[in-house]
């Protein structure tokens, strides 16, 4: 399930963001959950089964929904949970906007709809 992120998760979801390539910094990673906490058009959600798995975080540009981050916790890859998370996201706004990934993210985007 995809829930939005709340303070209280800032150390989950710094972890899962840390997958990301270009978040590897502590510095870098401690804008980005800034930039979630305050920017309102910046918005991340923590995909939760018994545990938090997985975080996707997302940028509101007028009418498209941009996608910024997307990781998966190492230990459950290659089990469809990215792809729930997209389907999710999909399911929530994809009749208000339209969705795409930035350069990072726009390649497994792509392989979700293959």
């Amino acid at each position: 399930m995809l829930i939005k992120y709340k303070k209280s998760f800032e150390k989950i979801a710094m972890g899962l963001l840390s997958f990301m390539p270009e978040e590897k910094e502590v510095k870098k990673l401690q804008t980005t959950i800034k930039e979630y906490e305050s920017n309102d058009d910046w918005q991340l959600f923590l995909w939760k089964e018994e545990d938090i798995l997985g975080a996707l975080g997302v940028r509101f540009d007028q009418e498209r929904i941009v996608i910024q981050h997307i990781s998966v916790t190492p230990s459950h890859r290659h089990q469809g949970i990215g792809k729930q998370m997209i389907k999710a996201l999909e399911d929530q706004y994809g009749e208000r906007y339209h969705i795409c990934g930035n350069e990072q993210t726009e390649p497994f985007y792509q392989q979700c709809h293959a």
